[in-house]
């Protein structure tokens, strides 16, 4: 057979061509490392939690462990979880959101990516839109083309990441099914005001009303917890009927590899019966089939309880004073762990390639949908942040 024989389809080869920057820059830094050793590079690419569980999650693991008796066996469960881990993750989203949620409306599964698969795989039909605000986590173009949907950014306000309604409004059309919102955002770390998101509710509502079809609004929620400065996080279920919650427990729990996660429906939805099924569905036919076993039932015990966000708060401000010593303009995150400085220079490439000569790796902007800033990830060592200092002052001092 000639070499030239594609082994992938076209989609998924364009996929890997225009491939994740934070990957891309991930694997860069494995590189540096190797090279230079670990303690000599200042990897900010990567949102990968380096904080241990909490005590309570060894607790548990030791008790499944006890109770699963000899030999080891956990079996499949319902696809939408355990009823018991369903009924805890009801009785805690119900208290965090301010509604009473019950617990046929919530799902678990495979982190909030797989919960947006699913939901996507469920409503999609080929050609719709899916609106998000930009900057935006790059996958969600991925997950919307994997059933034939496209993704439209919209690009928020500069520098302090605000959503601007109005353009928001001008990218409706026809095919819009759904709107996607990422509060704690990352990569801004912005949190969404009230004001701001029934502005928007406002904008959907009159568009579905216009077209006569149903427009979800996903609000993805994985960093809710991350609120450093205890601003309001406005419960979306309170404002938009049409809305489905997505989360995971990857960075409350620092279990970014067990994969748990749940998608929650709204309530006020009359009779969400026919999404909930589809979503089971869609959980079950995407191979999924159900969340990880082990992981479930860590939830039942550990739901309420969390990794110190005092340290994350730290490492927040360890950051903001490297970026003020070193002149870079930005936004002060609000939530999540993420920075989007301003780039001294309008191709942010050029920065990251400055940076990358100091041992210094970031994201460029436009791997988020907004040339012209980049992101650094603060869920890092704090004296690993505070040596990064003079590397980020030569790099900005080369375009002085």
């Amino acid at each position: 057979m000639g070499s030239t024989m594609n082994l992938v389809s076209n989609q998924v080869k364009s996929y890997m061509e225009n491939s994740s920057w934070i990957r891309k820059m991930f694997e860069h830094g494995i590189e540096l490392k190797n090279k230079y050793g670990k303690n000599n590079v200042y990897d900010f690419s990567l949102g990968n939690p380096d904080l241990p569980p909490p005590e309570e999650v060894s607790t548990a693991l030791k008790e499944i462990a006890s109770a699963a008796g000899s030999p080891f066996a956990l079996g499949y469960m319902p696809n939408a979880g355990y009823p018991e881990t369903r009924a805890t993750l009801a009785n805690y989203l119900s208290k965090e959101q301010g509604v009473e949620v019950p617990a046929s409306n919530v799902i678990a599964t495979c982190g909030a990516a797989g919960a947006i698969n699913t939901f996507f795989r469920a409503i999609l039909e080929p050609g719709d839109e899916i609106i998000c605000p930009a900057p935006y986590f790059v996958e969600y173009g991925f997950y919307a083309g994997n059933f034939g949907g496209k993704l439209v950014p919209v690009k928020s306000k500069p520098l302090t990441f605000e959503l601007d309604v109005e353009a928001l409004e001008a990218a409706f059309t026809e095919k819009t099914k759904a709107v996607v919102v990422n509060s704690p955002n990352n990569p801004t770390g912005q949190i969404y005001s009230r004001e701001e998101l029934e502005a928007l509710a406002e904008v959907i509502r009159k568009h579905s009303e216009k077209t006569g079809k149903v427009i979800y609004l996903v609000s993805d929620e994985p960093y809710r917890f991350l609120n450093y400065d205890n601003v309001e996080i406005p419960s979306l279920f309170d404002i938009y009927d049409y809305t489905v919650i997505v989360g995971s427990f990857s960075k409350s729990l620092s279990l970014a590899g067990a994969r748990i996660g749940y998608l929650a429906v709204n309530p006020a939805i009359e009779d969400p019966s026919e999404l909930l099924n589809g979503i089971v569905m869609t959980n079950r036919i995407l191979g999924y089939v159900n969340a990880p076993a082990v992981a479930q039932k860590i939830l039942i015990s550990c739901i309420d309880t969390q990794v110190d966000i005092n340290i994350y708060r730290q490492r927040r401000d360890a950051m903001a004073k490297v970026l003020d010593d070193a002149g870079i303009e930005y936004s002060m995150p609000r939530g999540a762990f993420y920075f989007f400085p301003k780039s001294p220079v309008p191709d942010e490439n050029k920065f990251i390639a400055a940076l990358m000569e100091e041992k210094i790796l970031a994201v460029p902007g436009r791997g988020f949908g907004y040339e012209g800033y980049f992101r650094l990830t603060f869920c890092i060592d704090e004296d690993t942040i505070k040596r990064s200092t003079e590397g980020f002052k030569r790099a900005v001092a080369k375009f002085a």
